[in-house]
Order: C-alpha cells, then sequence, then structure tokens
C-alpha cells in the first residue's frame, strides 16, 4: 500500500494514547508461557510482530487468549513447551527471533525457526555463538548466522559471556537460557543497553544480579505468573515527538509513555537541542517509568548523537535524522554501526531517502552527518519494508512542499497498525 501525506501548514494539536511498548509486549508473552499460573497483559501491542511472538508459543502448546490490546497466557512453566510440529515463523520479528532462541536452547527437543526475507538477512550468530558455548545444539546457514535455524535444546551449563555488541536481544537470550542452565549465567555489556527482561524478570519472581555492566542469574529458578501493564512504547511516541517540534504552531500530548532510562535518550536529545518538551505525571507502573509528554514546535539547534546515547535511542535515529534537518547547524548521529543490521541498513536507508527530500545529510561508516535547517520538498520515497522509515519519513512528508508519496507502508503495522489514524487525529 501507498500512502499519500500533505504538509501541515496550520500546526499539529491533540493528545494521545500510544500504542504498547513493543519490547515488553513481547516479554510478557514469552515469560507468561513459562511461568507457572495465568498470566494477564494489559496494554499489549497487537502489532505484526508481537502476535508473531503469540503464534510461536500456540504452536508449542501454551494456551494463549488474544483479544485486543488484552491477552491471557495459562503457563506451565518451562515443561509446558512441547516440541512444535510445525516450524515456528518469526515473520519480520528479530526480538522474537533471538529471545526466544534463548528459550529453545534448553528445552529437550528439536524445533526450526524462520522468518520473511528481511529476518533471513539479519545476523543471528550473535545470539547463536554464546547459545553454543551454553551446550545447544544450533545450525542453520552460515553455521547457524542466519534463518532458517534448527534448534535442539537441552543440558546447558552457566557462563560469563562478554558480548562484543551492546544489544539488549543478545543479553536476554543468554539470561534465558541461563534460567535453565546449570550454575550461574552472567552476560557483560560493552554499554547499557535497555532493561526490561531483568525488571519483568524481577516482577516473575527471578533473582537477577546486576553489577555495573554485568548481570547474572542462577539456574534453576522458576517464574510466577503475573499482572502486566505495558506502558506507551516511547519508540513509537517519537514519531509524534519529533512531529510536534518541527511543524509550527503545534501542541501535542502523548500520555503514558514509558520513560525507562535505558530506553528514554531520545528526551535527553530533544531537550539538547532545544525542543520545548515537558514531562509531567511521572509514575511507576509494573516496575517500569511511565510518565505523559508535551512537546510544542520550537527553535531547534544541532548536537551530537553518540556514545553510550546510542543504546538508548537506536530505534529513534531514523526519525531523529528528520528532526535534523530542521535544526540550526550541524547534527552529528555517530557510533550507531547497529542500524546496519536492523530492517534494512538504516544508515543507507535513511540518508538515500531523505536526499530525496532535499536533505542536507550524508552517510559515514557509522552513523550520518545533516546540515539544517533545509526546506524539504516532496518526491516519491520508499519504506523497504521498514517500518520505522516509513513512519520517520511520513513525519518528513508533514514539512514538505507538495504532495509526499511513500511507497510500501503496510510494513507500519509491524509497531503501530493506527499510526496514520492517529496522526490524522492531530490536524486542527
Amino acid at each position: 500500500m501507498n500512502k499519500t501525506m500533505h504538509s501541515i501548514t496550520n500546526g499539529l494539536e491533540g493528545s494521545l494514547k500510544i500504542p504498547g511498548d513493543k519490547s515488553i509486549s513481547h516479554r510478557a508473552v514469552m515469560f507468561g508461557a513459562i511461568a507457572y499460573g495465568k498470566t494477564t497483559v494489559d496494554g499489549f501491542l497487537p502489532g505484526d510482530d508481537c502476535l508473531s511472538t503469540i503464534d510461536c508459543f500456540r504452536k508449542m502448546g501454551v494456551q494463549i487468549e488474544q483479544k485486543e490490546e488484552r491477552v491471557e497466557i495459562l503457563g506451565k512453566g518451562f515443561e509446558g513447551l512441547k516440541e512444535p510440529v510445525e516450524v515456528l515463523d518469526v515473520g519480520n520479528s528479530g526480538t522474537t527471533t533471538r529471545l526466544m532462541l534463548g528459550i529453545l536452547a534448553t528445552l529437550p527437543f528439536h524445533s526450526i525457526v524462520i522468518g520473511d526475507e528481511s529476518i533471513a538477512k539479519r545476523p543471528m550468530s550473535r545470539v547463536t555463538k554464546p547459545l553454543k558455548e551454553l551446550g545447544a545444539k544450533i545450525d542453520g546457514r552460515d553455521e547457524g548466522n542466519y534463518t532458517p535455524l534448527s534448534i535442539r535444546g537441552g543440558k546447558t551449563k552457566g557462563i560469563h559471556y562478554h558480548s562484543p555488541v551492546a544489544s539488549a536481544q543478545v543479553k536476554s537470550a543468554v539470561l534465558l537460557a541461563g534460567l535453565q542452565s546449570e550454575g550461574v549465567t552472567s552476560v557483560t555489556e560493552p554499554a547499557l543497553t535497555r532493561d526490561h527482561t531483568e525488571r519483568m524478570l524481577k516482577g516473575f519472581g527471578v533473582d537477577v544480579q546486576r553489577d555495573g555492566l554485568t548481570v547474572s542469574i542462577e539456574g534453576g529458578q522458576s517464574l510466577q505468573a503475573q499482572h502486566i501493564q505495558v506502558p506507551g512504547d516511547i519508540s513509537s511516541a517519537a514519531f509524534f515527538l519529533v512531529a510536534g517540534a518541527i511543524v509550527q504552531n503545534s501542541s501535542i500530548t502523548l500520555q503514558s509513555v514509558g520513560i525507562n532510562p535505558t530506553r528514554s535518550g531520545i528526551i535527553d536529545v530533544l531537550h539538547s537541542m532545544g525542543a520545548s518538551l515537558t514531562v509531567t505525571n511521572e509514575k511507576v507502573v509494573g516496575g517500569e517509568p511511565i510518565a505523559d509528554l508535551n512537546i510544542e514546535s520550537s527553535s531547534l539547534q544541532g548536537t551530537e548523537i553518540s556514545g553510550e546515547l546510542i543504546p538508548r535511542l537506536i530505534d529513534e535515529i531514523p526519525v531523529l535524522a528528520v528532526l535534523a534537518t530542521q535544526a540550526n547547524g550541524k547534527t552529528i548521529i555517530k557510533d550507531a554501526e547497529e542500524l546496519k543490521v536492523k530492517e534494512t541498513n538504516r544508515i543507507d536507508t535513511v540518508v538515500h531517502q531523505l536526499k530525496e527530500l532535499g536533505a542536507n545529510i550524508r552517510a559515514t561508516d557509522d552513523g550520518m552527518i545533516i546540515e539544517g535547517p533545509t526546506p524539504l520538498k516532496a518526491a516519491t520515497v520508499r519504506s523497504y519494508g521498514d517500518h520505522r522509515i516509513g513512519m520517520a519519513l511520513a513525519i518528513a512528508g508533514l514539512i514538505c512542499d507538495g504532495e509526499l508519496t511513500i511507497e510500501n507502508t503496510d510494513a507500519i503495522a509491524v509497531s503501530y497498525p493506527h499510526f496514520f489514524e492517529d496522526l490524522e487525529s492531530l490536524s486542527k
């Protein structure tokens, strides 16, 4: 499906309830599936990626009822998971793939994991390597670096893994395998990544220890069913934060958004660029901090986005590049090599598509450099099947001169099924 965007001349205004956090929704289903008892999840994100997680665990015999944003999972512990008759199709979901591998690595049966064309290009050795060190038997294309993957799990022993990449998915997969492994399993990261797994495991009754950049878990622990309230996804909120900042005469309030400090880098960047952003009604729900965010249009200054900030906003970089085109001066994004192994090579894709709109932007080995402010001109652009690229281009379309057409916007349903309806609701 293609979508045509028009420039907004009189501002955006209103209040939105952002869909549930994708990372937390995935984990709620998985942890509920390996816990004992009935786990209920409210605020679940019914996007394609999270529905893939539900489908995979149903194929392993877990009873899951899902109706819109409420999910009930009847867990029977790890031993309640059964060898799947069918292959486990993760669709476009890298989170489903990598975290589920951590669970499959310790289960005494055989399973096959496949995904779509995009997943088939994404590196999995970052997860399969430590899982093999634990003792799992995993094979696939390029010695288990690409799907389809064959997993025969079983008896595993704890390891101390020093991850070469700052990846919450790697950390989570190893910790999930550690739950069923003999002894202690530890992961040391090069930089702090999102900690939803550690927080939620504690909520399910698991003892998780942190010492600096090292997280440890002792094998043999079990999970007890919980009620999970999923906060709004800050990665989805990012598109409206940028829209409110760059569309003149705008004022947008986003309700009950997760502001976990390992995910809130975009708030820091907006403040450093001079955006009129306020954070109110802060509270903690289910171990996760949430707040309302209000953004108003304002004059912006270029900044540098690098170092330890990158893991805290890696998914927001496409739309931050759009923001930077409207800031005064130079914005430098670096240390973001991880963008190359997302749904697309997001460095090349963002730079190419924004150049089509007239942006002054160039790629570097580990990021991009944007000079602004630059007026954007309408063109026909492509999402390349990447949901975050599609939404970032839609936000760019709000300030383009003329009609902007985005090809293949179906991909947006992966994380934000009602994105365009919510965007249109803010038009004055």
